[in-house]
Order: C-alpha cells, then sequence, then structure tokens
C-alpha cells in the first residue's frame, strides 16, 4: 500500500518513536485492526532500519509506512532497502525530497513557513508537513492555505490528537502524524489498541 491509499482509508499516520524490532509488528497490527493504514518508524528509534524491514515482511500491501526523522539522502536510500516508502523529515531538505522521488518514495518533508512549504513543492514534494503544529497554530496553517497550490496536501504533525483533529482539518489539513498520542516507548500492545480507536473515531467524523 502506498501513501495515497493509506491516507485516503485513514488520514493518520503512527509515528512509533522508539519501538523495538521485537515489538514493532505487534504494535502495528494492532493500529491496523483499529484503521490505521499508516506507520513512521523515526530513526532515532531503536535499530529502525531493522524494524522497517519487519513491517515489510508483516504488514506490507496493507499499510504504508517508512521513516521519520529522515536527515540525508544515504538514509533515504537506506528506508528503500529495508522495503519502506514513506520519507518523512522534520524540515525542508531538497536533496532528501529528490533522492525520495528518484526512488519512487514518498517523501513528507517539515516545514514552518510559506518559503519551506513552497521550497519543498518546487522540490517535488506533494505531501507537506506543518511541524511542529501546534506552535504555529490553526490561523497560520489557514493564511498559509490561501496561497498554497492545491494539490499540496498539508499533514499537522506536533501537539495535535483527537480532540483537536477537527479543528484542523477545517484549517485546512488533510493527514495527520500523531506521535505519543498513539504510542509512547514501553506501552502496551492493549495501550495502542485503545488509543488507536480514539484517533480513528476521530477520524472518521471528519469528514461528515
Amino acid at each position: 500500500m502506498r501513501l495515497e491509499q493509506a491516507l485516503a482509508e485513514c488520514p493518520v499516520v503512527a509515528i512509533v518513536r522508539g519501538v523495538r524490532p521485537d515489538e514493532v509488528v505487534a504494535h502495528a497490527e494492532a493500529l491496523y485492526a483499529a484503521g490505521v493504514r499508516g506507520v513512521e518508524v523515526p530513526l532515532n528509534s531503536p535499530d529502525p532500519f531493522e524494524s522497517i524491514r519487519r513491517l515489510s515482511q508483516s504488514v506490507q500491501g496493507r499499510m504504508a509506512f517508512g521513516a521519520g526523522t529522515v536527515l540525508r539522502p544515504q538514509d533515504v536510500n537506506a528506508v528503500q532497502d529495508a522495503g519502506g516508502t514513506i520519507i518523512v523529515s522534520p524540515n525542508t531538505q531538497v536533496s532528501v525530497i529528490r533522492r525520495a522521488l528518484e526512488l519512487g518514495l514518498d517523501p513528507a518533508p517539515g516545514f514552518a513557513t510559506a518559503t519551506e512549504a513552497f521550497t519543498a513543492y518546487e522540490a517535488g514534494a506533494r505531501h507537506l508537513k506543518l511541524f511542529p503544529a501546534a506552535t504555529y497554530g490553526l490561523v497560520h496553517l489557514r493564511q498559509l492555505k490561501a496561497v498554497l497550490p492545491p494539490d499540496a496536501v498539508v499533514w499537522a504533525v506536533g501537539g495535535v490528537g483527537p480532540d483537536s483533529m477537527a479543528d484542523w482539518w477545517a484549517a485546512g489539513a488533510r493527514a495527520f502524524g500523531l506521535g505519543g498520542e498513539l504510542y509512547k516507548a514501553g506501552q502496551s500492545v492493549d495501550e495502542t489498541a485503545a488509543k488507536a480507536a480514539k484517533v480513528v473515531a476521530a477520524a472518521r467524523g471528519l469528514a461528515s
């Protein structure tokens, strides 16, 4: 499954920062069962490429997955080698965006300003991650949406949860990256399942 399809089914990517390879599949399956279709393994997690490999062996075709906190083109290569297709960054790094596109992967670079958003867009990215969303706020996004190209899909990431997703959606966000609201290192699979159920319930009410 690629990113567009995953977000069409549920506009949420789970950020599983700190997950270990021996537990990543169980948590991904809990997310999948709840309705989440996207998983991001940040590269500052333990052995992240092994976690991505295990996801490739277990949820390929059912979920879109890849890496977060991707800062260098060589890390993009490693994500592809592990079987991932999503390349999420906290910043706008043109070399990372271009390498992802060269490999047929889906970049989602981080931005804060109009300059960064347009730089990422002109480099070829169509998924733009407002980060940290809570720092910049709803009015910031609403003003940016007035000038961004209509095919730019803005993600709200950082300080966003199920209780605020509707507000962000109204401001123009069309995807969400959720970390602690879905997963914190060391939590049980049951906790992941319970958090995911709440998030998916909120997501299902967005377009209605």
